[in-house]
């Protein structure tokens, strides 16, 4: 059976570093940080004080002011990403075929501002006044169902919720659909607004996140002072195309997908498995997709959230795969600056590898001060680097023991 190469030609982004891929990519490259005091919700009570929200988002550009109010923030955050992609791809609505046109995209969570608002109006009002959209606007698969209706998708469209590995396991999935000729057109990404009151608070119990009160200091992957990650929101959205149905239409390709692997380590609830054995054989899969050698690899965008199980875990699974190796190639997380997205996380940290094939640039791991003797590879510490880059490669560990990892390759015909 003939396998179809698959490019991205679109890119769209609401982050805590910028709404807009551009202006994200400029602050990733720069080493700032999204991360800040919340603003969203008094935490006079919390534990927890920093997380790293989305800033100035103004749906009305992207939504009608009568459905906005029928969305959950998760939800408005994935149609203006994908109104985004849509229009970077240069697609034409009224020259493809819908059926063939389709979408996944998954939230980790869904509408817990939702269900957290309307509780209290159940509590405090009664039952007739929950709000008769209650349902659809928390169910996670409405991300993915409004998008198909913006945009007239009628192919396959489905979300995957895998925790973490959310965004990173729908764009995968979105790329072995076209590669096996399921559809030529994806829209495929992860969105997450789960910073809230019930959701920090739930996260703050479960001892995943940290409680420094320093913005600069609150999430440093691989850093041996490490104490937990820092709640993220956004989403990250990405156009996935046939290379035949690109090249048709001349669209501009910004990357090619050449592999995906996606595991479970079957170990427990919430920690990755010790050996790393789930994540490294992910890895190893998308590798063997692409038909490359471990070497090629020029960059691995890592989990790195920060935790300090899950940093020390990923650097083992890291070796596994890389062997001698592993010590040459860059390593950095992102979510030192954009904090951890939770189902966003992989989507937008996609979108990272792509501009760094594209631009050459490897971006930093900041905030690094204090070396790890379990976490000694090369994490690009605090600065970036101009590096051309053949393949980059990004890792998504989900809670659950899901693993995703996608494999990126610079564009060339």
């Amino acid at each position: 059976m003939e396998r179809n190469r698959v490019v991205i030609t679109g890119l769209g982004a609401i982050t805590p570093l910028g709404n807009n891929p551009d202006e994200f990519w400029s602050n990733i490259k720069s080493g700032n940080t999204g991360i800040d005091f919340i603003k969203g919700f008094d935490t006079s009570d919390f534990k927890v004080k920093l997380a790293a929200e989305v800033k100035d988002f103004k749906p009305e550009l992207y939504i009608e002011k009568k459905e906005i109010k029928r969305m959950d923030r998760f939800c408005q955050f994935a149609i203006a990403g994908a109104a985004q992609a849509f229009e970077n791809s240069g697609l034409d609505l009224d020259s493809i075929d819908k059926e063939r046109f389709g979408v996944i995209v998954g939230s980790g969570i869904g509408g817990i501002g939702t269900i957290e608002r309307e509780e209290g109006n159940l509590l405090k009002k009664g039952p007739n006044k929950v709000h008769p959209l209650f349902i659809p606007m928390i169910i996670s698969n409405m991300a993915a169902g409004n998008i198909a209706i913006k945009f007239g998708a009628k192919g396959m469209c489905t979300n995957v919720v895998t925790a973490c590995a959310t965004g990173t396991n729908c764009i995968g999935e979105a790329f072995h659909a076209i590669k096996n000729g399921l559809a030529d057109i994806m829209i495929a990404g992860g969105t997450e607004a789960s910073i809230t009151p019930l959701s920090i608070a739930g996260f703050t119990q479960l001892t995943a996140l940290t409680k420094s009160d320093d913005p600069k200091r609150a999430s440093i992957p691989f850093d041996a002072e490490r104490s937990g990650f820092v709640m993220g929101e956004g989403s990250g959205i990405v156009i996935v195309e046939s290379l035949e149905h690109a090249l048709k239409r001349k669209a501009n390709i910004l990357s090619e997908i050449v592999g995906y692997g996606s595991t479970c380590d079957a170990y427990h609830m919430t920690s990755p498995s010790p050996d790393g054995q789930g994540a490294a054989r992910a890895m190893k899969i998308a590798i063997d997709e692409a038909d490359i050698s471990k070497e090629e690899v020029s960059y691995v965008n890592a989990h790195g959230t920060s935790t300090p199980v899950n940093d020390k875990f990923e650097t083992i699974a890291i070796k596994k795969v890389f062997g001698d190796y592993a010590k040459n190639v860059p390593i950095s997380s992102t979510k030192s600056m954009t904090g951890h997205l939770l189902g966003a996380a992989g989507a937008i940290e996609a979108i990272v590898c792509i501009k760094a094939l594209q631009e050459g640039f490897i971006p930093p791991t900041v905030g690094y001060k204090v070396s790890d003797p379990d976490c000694d590879l090369d994490y690009v510490p605090n600065v970036g680097r101009q590096q051309d880059i053949n393949y980059a490669m990004s890792n998504s560990l989900g809670f659950g023991g899901h693993n995703a990892v996608l494999l990126f390759k610079k564009w060339s015909e």
